[in-house]
């Protein structure tokens, strides 16, 4: 009777340690599931707000989540852009009434937060305007400085 109750603690003992470690092992997996999710919010919400100010005419308010910085770079077409100034400028330059601005939606395709300071998106963009409709591609890298997250390049087609 005594080595079955001493068989009988082992197992359970082994059945606790077991079950802890597959516990333990669950928790860091779904705490990253909810801070990626919660970051991913965050960046959406910028860009929800950059739509926003876009389609206000307030090229300085969608210029908000860019690393205000002489080392954002921009790449399009045209080639490379470097600096918040500039960057913005270029916009100003090339939309420069309501109507040439005219509606900006973006849909993100994937958004991959790469560490807690850098993340990784990539989507559509399409401009409606009166005369025309735009439409291309952009992948953004962004990372994060002083709790907040900012875009540090962007490549849209």
């Amino acid at each position: 009777m005594k080595l079955n109750s001493t068989r009988w603690r082992i197992v359970f003992s082994i059945t606790i340690i077991v079950l802890v470690c597959a516990c333990n092992n669950e928790k860091p997996s779904t705490s990253i599931s909810l801070y990626k999710k919660k970051e991913t919010t965050a960046i959406h919400t910028l860009m929800a707000q950059q739509e926003q100010a876009w389609n206000r005419a307030d090229l300085e308010g969608f210029m908000q989540p860019y690393w205000k910085s002489d080392s954002l770079k921009f790449i399009s077409k045209r080639g490379i852009t470097y600096g918040w100034q500039a960057t913005l400028d270029n916009y100003k330059k090339n939309y420069s009434t309501p109507d040439e601005m005219g509606k900006l939606q973006f849909t993100n395709i994937t958004t991959d937060i790469l560490n807690d300071t850098a993340a990784f998106v990539i989507g559509q963009w399409q401009l409606f305007r009166t005369a025309d409709t735009l439409a291309g591609y952009y992948t953004l890298l962004w990372k994060k400085m002083d709790s907040r997250w900012f875009i540090i390049a962007d490549h849209s087609s």
